[in-house]
């Protein structure tokens, strides 16, 4: 009996050769393997200008000669993934992606497999308009060889460069902190303070029998804290630009507890995720924030309000604009780092209790422009770049009660942009999901 080809090996050939050529078309490198490959077709290789990066993606291609794909409509369609592919792609050290190919009308789709994390969901869903394989799929292809644990690198995605803004707010400190001899532990300073039935005042830091304040303990309720002949003036140098690591912790506590005190009225501070909130309108809850944007003045709903029901039941839970502050020093230079994040609580001041899936789900639909937003945002009030509803600006009369200002956010060139559609798989696949119900449309 002569040997035969089996229709199933030639449009495999047929497959891998087409993908091959398809790669070769974007500019990128594709290598296949050999005939002992058990799920992985070929190595392809991210080009940039023709320049070889070493960053590799494993693919493995699916062909078909026609016929249409499950529950395949002009906008998208499934496809369930083998049990044997998913248990021995998962353990790949490379990034894996799927490509489907079909020769009756010579289109290819692909998808990342790296949200196969579960039997439940081998399902993937793919989007006609957002998931063919050509040149606009090279910047997420790109994305996929970022390294995912630790700080990592970042292979540039292949567009044009764009402005980035750096997180990093230069401090402007006062020129003079002054010292005092305290005879209390920070324990008893803080138990004396909420006892006083004035003005309490957490602006300052003890180390050891020193207390460090910006303003002069013996005009505010902080001389009840010292020995009050044992005060004296110093210049603010000597101590930020102090070589001990300690006495840098220290220097930025001190400058985190007077941030605090500046704000008092708009910022709460969260002590277990360690980070400033926006609090809710005196006599309110919700809260918006006008300000001036990167080009024009816009406004932020900072604390929005979240009920099960629209018949006046009570609230489910209220999310807060926040960040989490970092200090650093470079150089003699102290910086404000800003990582926005969200609180929760169930009412506008008692925490709430088990907040970390909103937090995720919200984190996981925030762009690159969200990011971007909020960072600006957080500037603008720190530096005094706020207005009243009506449009008049807040910040010059403000920013003379606070001790500490900020400086213009650094801005960079950056030789490459950071498109959307690369900023967190899940937000892709939820965007992509959304567009596949709005008959592929597609809004960032």
């Amino acid at each position: 009996m002569n040997k035969r080809i089996t229709t199933s090996q030639r449009i495999g050939e047929i497959g891998e050769k087409a993908a091959n050529l398809q790669f070769l078309r974007m500019g990128f490198q594709f290598d296949g393997r050999s005939r002992l490959e058990a799920g992985i077709d070929g190595i392809a290789e991210v080009m940039a200008d023709d320049q070889p990066t070493a960053k590799m993606i494993a693919v493995q291609v699916k062909a078909t000669e026609n016929g249409g794909y499950t529950g395949e409509t002009d906008s998208g369609f499934t496809y369930r993934v083998r049990a044997s592919d998913f248990d021995y792609w998962r353990g790949s050290n490379l990034p894996v992606i799927l490509v489907l190919y079909r020769s009756s009308d010579d289109t290819f789709y692909w998808q990342s497999l790296e949200n196969l994390v579960g039997e439940t969901e081998r399902t993937l869903h793919f989007n006609k308009a957002l998931d063919v394989l050509d040149s606009r799929a090279k910047d997420r292809l790109a994305s996929l060889t970022v390294t995912k644990q630790g700080h990592g690198y970042y292979v540039p995605p292949l567009g044009g460069g764009e402005d980035a803004i750096v997180n990093m707010i230069p401090l402007k400190l006062p020129d003079e902190i002054f010292v005092a001899q305290t005879q209390l532990s920070p324990q008893k300073a803080l138990a004396r303070m909420k006892m006083n039935r004035g003005i309490q005042r957490y602006d300052w830091m003890i180390d050891g029998t020193s207390l460090w304040t910006f303003c002069d303990p013996l005009t505010t309720p902080v001389r009840d804290l010292v020995e009050r002949d044992q005060v004296e003036k110093i210049e603010t140098n000597f101590l930020a630009t102090h070589d001990a690591v300690d006495q840098q912790h220290k220097f930025a506590g001190l400058v985190r507890h007077t941030l605090a005190h500046d704000f008092r009225d708009q910022l709460g501070w969260d002590r277990k995720k360690r980070q400033f909130y926006f609090l809710p309108t005196p006599g309110s809850v919700a809260r918006k924030f006008h300000y001036l944007g990167a080009k024009q003045k816009t406004q932020a709903e900072v604390v929005s309000v979240y009920k099960k029901s629209k018949d006046g039941r009570p609230v489910d839970y209220v999310r807060h604009h926040s960040f989490v502050p970092r200090f650093e020093r470079l150089a003699d230079q102290w910086y404000l780092i800003i990582n926005p994040s969200y609180h929760f609580t169930s009412d506008g001041e008692r925490g709430l209790n088990y907040p970390d899936a909103l937090l995720s789900g919200k984190k996981r639909l925030d762009t690159n422009s969200t990011v971007r937003g909020q960072v600006i945002m957080w500037h603008r009030l720190l530096s005094g770049m706020e207005f009243e509803d009506a449009g008049g600006l807040l910040g010059s009369g403000r920013e003379g009660n606070h001790v500490i200002g900020f400086a213009e956010l650094p801005i960079i060139g950056l030789p490459r942009s950071v498109p959307e559609d690369v900023w967190g798989a899940k937000a892709q696949k939820a965007r992509r999901q959304s567009a596949t119900d709005e008959q592929g449309s597609f809004d960032i």
